[in-house]
């Protein structure tokens, strides 16, 4: 039963990292229309700032390498994972949005995922190379003294906390006027300046959020497994944050809560705890990785909206013969009158 226990309160933790993954690409996306293909990335650099913000400064002779390493409390490594999350989206947002749109801004995105993943991997001295953080403090575990499974259920209640949080913040970012000037420019980047919307401002902003979003989501991932190296982050992982928000409905955070669900969790999370089978060791990923794919192509097939599209702005509008017949009748009193 504890086993069982834990194994829940594992796939409840992954499920509000992933939501918050989601929620903060539908901010780039579903609002402003970014395409951005390294999304990943994002939580990488926050989950490797948080972990060096935790971690005791590197030993000598240990041939483990790592920048920083200041044994901070951890909310003061939460925000400084969020903000630098926050920084590298602004400094990919400088290169990629003033000039590009479209395909051409996924290409910028995609190459500069590829460029810090080949520094990151290549240089041992900023979070030890390919073998990546380890051992990093998990927040509460230290004054708790709690069982691995417990431990478990008590970070997947603080982890849900986080969620709630930052999916108020974006339901409140969509109804707002910068939510609206972002929805704006997602539809017609070019209609949205004529009526004087700095359309490049709109859309950093949108990236820098998203970007911070997706930074806390990868604290709270090294948090959880106490480690990360960029195996973890390749271009795989963007992939299935790209089909949750597809399949679940793009523009619509309840649909990235239930893409969430049914790609992270129930295909890509839930899977990886099944035994390999003897002699097809990489079988089961591969079968996974089949049936995410399938469920995007007939998504996009037979629902491109998502299972749970954006709802459609209405605005009330006044029949057109009630308006003609009022204006006749202002027409009518006003020769009167004369």
């Amino acid at each position: 039963m504890t086993i069982l226990i834990g194994y829940l309160a594992t796939l409840g933790v992954y499920f509000c990292i992933y939501n918050i993954f989601s929620i903060g690409l539908n901010i780039q996306f579903g609002y402003a229309g970014i395409l951005d293909f390294t999304v990943i990335t994002f939580m990488a650099v926050g989950a490797y700032m948080a972990g060096v913000g935790s971690l005791a400064p590197a030993q000598p002779g240990t041939q483990i390498y790592y920048i920083l390493g200041l044994s901070l409390p951890w909310p003061l490594a939460f925000i400084m994972g969020a903000a630098s999350a926050g920084i590298l989206g602004y400094l990919v947002g400088l290169i990629a949005l003033r000039r590009l749109r479209s395909d051409y801004l996924a290409i910028v995105t995609l190459a500069a995922g590829s460029i810090i993943y080949g520094l990151v991997g290549n240089n041992t001295k900023l979070f030890d190379g390919y073998e990546g953080l380890v051992g990093v403090p998990q927040p509460f575990n230290g004054v708790l003294n709690l069982t691995p499974n417990t431990y478990d259920l008590v970070f997947m209640i603080f982890a849900a906390i986080i969620m709630g949080l930052l999916w108020f913040l974006a339901n409140r970012l969509y109804k707002s006027p910068l939510g609206r000037a972002m929805r704006a420019t997602r539809e017609d980047l070019d209609v949205a300046e004529a009526f004087g919307k700095n359309t490049y401002r709109i859309r950093m902003m949108a990236m820098v959020i998203g970007a911070v979003f997706v930074g806390i989501g990868g604290v709270l991932t090294i948090w959880f497994i106490t480690a990360l190296a960029p195996a973890g982050w390749g271009p795989s992982e963007t992939f299935v944050i790209w089909a949750a928000l597809i399949v679940g409905g793009m523009g619509n955070n309840k649909g990235a809560v239930v893409g969430s669900f049914l790609v992270a969790v129930l295909f890509n999370e839930a899977t990886r705890f099944l035994p390999s089978i003897n002699g097809f060791p990489s079988l089961i990923p591969e079968i996974r990785n089949i049936c995410i794919g399938a469920l995007v192509i007939l998504t996009l097939r037979f629902r491109p909206q998502g299972v749970l599209p954006e709802r459609k702005a209405k605005f009330f509008e006044l029949p057109l013969s009630n308006s003609r017949a009022s204006l006749e009748r202002e027409t009518v009193v006003a020769g009167g009158e004369e």
